[in-house]
């Protein structure tokens, strides 16, 4: 059986304008995944979010809306998971302590978090050398 990993790592500045193109990217990837039982459509449109949702905070909360900031984002596929890894370089923050939305308000604080949480099966926010990785990972079996 051949090994079908794919691994893909991009940096783009810290600017919103290239959300679009980092979602299209996780999408395409999810159309790709020829031995994923469920439904790849729905996948790739959530891909799509968690990605942008990820970069959303990376760029305004953690990296401050500098434009001389980098946001790197590792991709990696095997037959079993897809990891998603996006590193920031702000001071971090307890991805736990994130309240859930209040959806009657319609407050978009702690919104990403919530979306990631609830479309990934684990995710985790930690320090790591230069910064802090939001790690995402979800079952494809």
């Amino acid at each position: 059986m051949e090994k079908n990993e794919l691994e893909i790592d991009i940096k783009v500045p810290n600017q919103t304008r290239y959300l679009s193109l980092i979602g299209r990217i996780g999408e395409d990837i999810a159309k790709e995944l020829v031995r994923y039982s469920g439904n790849r459509e729905t996948l790739a449109y959530h891909i799509n979010l968690v990605l942008t949702e990820a970069m959303v905070n990376a760029i305004k909360y953690a990296n401050a809306d500098d434009p001389d900031k980098m946001v790197h984002i590792f991709i990696n596929i095997t037959d079993d998971e897809l990891l998603i890894k996006v590193f920031d370089n702000g001071q971090g923050f307890d991805i736990n302590s994130v309240p859930p939305p209040d959806f009657e308000k319609l407050e978009d604080r702690g919104r990403g978090i919530f979306i990631i949480k609830t479309l990934m099966d684990c995710v985790s926010y930690r320090k790591v050398s230069d910064g802090n990785v939001l790690e995402m990972s979800k079952k494809l079996r």
